[in-house]
């Protein structure tokens, strides 16, 4: 389970459509609608919230109108309540830890893509984070 911290406008169609995947997967997990992936560590800064499936939820959506922008049909209706949430923090090293990850993943399936995030050297965060100084997340699996 990936769940980007940098926007979902730098994923590839491939990566993109994962995304949701997981995204959705996660929103189960923290519903407590399964049993497996609980303990996952790319949830830990969603547990951390004090409304851990609204932020999930508000999360999907910003993946969602990325899929509506690139004229997919991702089912809305799978979002659930977005209400405003308050923004998540994560560094800035995480970001770019995030960036050079999906740059080992376009080199293997999508080459054109590459091209598109080569240029990015500061990468903007998905809209749900807000970006602090620091080195790479504690959670993140290297």
């Amino acid at each position: 389970m990936r769940l980007w911290s940098i926007h979902p406008k730098y994923l590839d169609s491939i990566g993109l459509v994962a995304l949701w995947r997981e995204g959705l997967l996660a929103k189960k997990v923290l519903q407590g609608r399964t049993r497996g992936y609980r303990r996952h560590p790319q949830l830990e800064r969603f547990i951390a919230e004090e409304f851990p499936v609204r932020c999930i939820n508000s999360y999907l959506r910003s993946v969602w109108q990325e899929s509506v922008r690139r004229g997919y049909s991702f089912d809305r209706r799978k979002l659930g309540s977005a209400r405003t949430v308050r923004r998540i923090a994560v560094t800035d090293g995480q970001l770019r830890f995030e960036l050079r990850h999906l740059r080992r993943k376009l080199r293997m399936r999508s080459r054109d893509h590459l091209a598109f995030v080569a240029g990015v050297n500061t990468p903007i965060p998905h809209p749900l984070f807000r970006v602090r100084k620091g080195e790479v997340e504690n959670w993140e699996r290297r």
